[in-house]
C-alpha cells in the first residue's frame, strides 16, 4: 500500500477519448482509475494529491481533473484540505451504497469484503421481505415467482451458471418488490450485485445443490399460498446456507493476476461480465 502522492501520481498515464464530448469521458476515465485504485488498497487512507500531480499524471486539462475530483469526493473517497490536497478518505467515509463503490471495491482486494458485507445485508433484509410477500403479493404476481423457481431448477441441473444468474436475479429482485416496501424494492441493485460478483469471480458451483434449489420453490410456494412464517423460515435458510458456503473462502487469499480465488473449482463463468452502470 502506499501514501505519499509519489505512489499516487507516479508517471504519465495519457488518457485520449474518441467520443465526441471528450471532457466528459476523460473525466470517467480519471475517476475510474483512482477509484479502483483507492478501492482496491492500492492508495492508503490519508496519502495526499494535488490537481497538479493529477494532471501531470493523466495529461489530462485542469478542469477534467477538478470534476473528476469532485466525482471522487461526492462518493467520500476524497476529501479536500486546505494547503495539504486531497486527501484519500478511510472506508468509514465512502458512500459504500454506490453501486459504482461496490463494483470498485469488488474488482479489486476488498472483494471477498465486500462480498461478506454485501451477503449479510441480504441475511438481514430478505427474509423480512418473504414474510410480507406473502402477506401482499396479488396471485398473479405469486404465480410468477413459482415459474421462477421452476426455472431455476432447469438451468441449475443444466450447469447453466448464465441462465441461472439471470432467473435468480429476477427471482430475489421479485420477492423484493412484492413485499410491498418500496425501499426494500430498491435494495435490489445491492442484491444483484452479490448474485453476479459470485458467479463472476468463480465462487458459485456450476451445479447448485439440491437443497438450495427446493428452498427457492418453498419461498415462492410460500409465498403464493400465504404462509409468511414458512417464506420467511425458508428465505432464511437460504441466506444462512449462503452465509456458510462463502464463509469457506472469506479469507481465501485471491490471484492478482485474473482476479479469482485459487481453486481447481472455478466455475465456466468467463463469458458472463458485469452489468453496464445504468443495469436497472
Amino acid at each position: 500500500m502506499s501514501s505519499p502522492t509519489k505512489s499516487v501520481a507516479p508517471e504519465s498515464e495519457a488518457l485520449t477519448s474518441s467520443s465526441k464530448d471528450g471532457g466528459q469521458d476523460l473525466r470517467e476515465q480519471v475517476i475510474e482509475t483512482l477509484g479502483l485504485e483507492i478501492c482496491g488498497n492500492n492508495i492508503s487512507p490519508g496519502a495526499t494529491f494535488s490537481t497538479e500531480s493529477i494532471e501531470a499524471r493523466f495529461q489530462v486539462s485542469r478542469p477534467v481533473v477538478r470534476e473528476a475530483l469532485r466525482g471522487l469526493e461526492a462518493l467520500g473517497l476524497v476529501k479536500p484540505r486546505r494547503r495539504v490536497g486531497m486527501t484519500v478518505m478511510p472506508l468509514t467515509e465512502w458512500n459504500v451504497y454506490d453501486l459504482q463503490v461496490i463494483r470498485w471495491r469488488l474488482a479489486g482486494a476488498s472483494r471477498v469484503a465486500q462480498l461478506r458485507s454485501l451477503t449479510e445485508l441480504r441475511r438481514a433484509i430478505e427474509p423480512s421481505a418473504a414474510e410480507m410477500a406473502a402477506i401482499r403479493t396479488p396471485l398473479g404476481l405469486a404465480s410468477e415467482l413459482v415459474g421462477l423457481s421452476g426455472e431455476l431448477w432447469k438451468a441449475g441441473k443444466e450447469g447453466d451458471s448464465e441462465e441461472f444468474l439471470r432467473v435468480d436475479r429476477r427471482f430475489h429482485t421479485l420477492v423484493l418488490e412484492m413485499s410491498g416496501n418500496e425501499m426494500f424494492a430498491k435494495l435490489h441493485h445491492l442484491v444483484d450485485e452479490v448474485l453476479v460478483g459470485r458467479t463472476y469471480y468463480g465462487l458459485m458451483p456450476r451445479f447448485p445443490a439440491i437443497e438450495a434449489l427446493q428452498l427457492h420453490t418453498d419461498i415462492a410456494i410460500a409465498i403464493q399460498s400465504g404462509n409468511p412464517k414458512k417464506a420467511s423460515a425458508s428465505m432464511l435458510a437460504v441466506m444462512e446456507r449462503t452465509i456458510q458456503e462463502m464463509s469457506t473462502i472469506w479469507d481465501l487469499a485471491l490471484d492478482p493476476e485474473d482476479h479469482r480465488p485459487r481453486s481447481s473449482e472455478k466455475t465456466e463463468t468467463a463469458s458472463i461480465r458485469l452489468p453496464n452502470k445504468d443495469h436497472g
